[in-house]
């Protein structure tokens, strides 16, 4: 059990700080990291950003007893990723796209490269082609994990069987 069960609007504010943490730690060059951390590094901060904000949004959520996956719950995935897609762009914008977890440098602000030209050009349709690919991946998993936590949480892994008079809760 977690400590401190919070309000549906502060466990998806918490969800969102995470998700803005691990963007922001996106951005670090593999190549800042020595050893073995050149690759764990970068997918720590990945996990950090897909992973951990909607399965600690969903299990810090407060719910009624007899509640396992009301529409709120249904919606929390969808509406997280809404709102990490918004801060994906204003950072991405701003001071750049995520570097690639197995190499790379980063380039700079999305809105710069698209404005001068050169071997760091980016093209509009290459950056609506990342975002599009980061709203896709980020609905999917959100929506996956909020869904999967609540169920789990809340009983889903309990059945019975066989349907005579000896049942089995398992």
């Amino acid at each position: 059990m977690l400590f401190n069960k919070v309000s549906y609007r502060r466990g998806l504010i918490e969800g969102i700080i995470l998700f803005t943490l691990g963007r922001l730690c996106a951005l670090i060059s593999p190549l800042v990291f020595p050893d073995w951390t050149y690759v764990a590094a970068p997918m720590f901060f990945m996990f950090l950003e897909y992973i951990v904000p909607p399965i600690w949004a969903a299990r810090r959520m407060t719910s009624t007893k007899r509640e396992r996956l009301s529409k709120r719950f249904v919606f929390l995935g969808p509406l997280m990723a809404a709102w990490c897609l918004g801060i994906d762009l204003v950072i991405s914008l701003g001071l750049g796209l995520a570097v690639n977890p197995f190499g790379g440098i980063q380039q700079g602000p999305a809105l710069l490269r698209m404005l001068q030209g050169g071997p760091n050009h980016l093209t509009p349709g290459a950056f609506a082609l990342a975002e599009v690919k980061t709203a896709l991946t980020l609905l999917a998993f959100y929506t996956i994990a909020v869904i999967c936590t609540r169920l789990a949480g809340g009983g889903f892994l309990r059945f019975t069987m066989p349907a005579g008079g000896n049942r089995v809760t398992l």
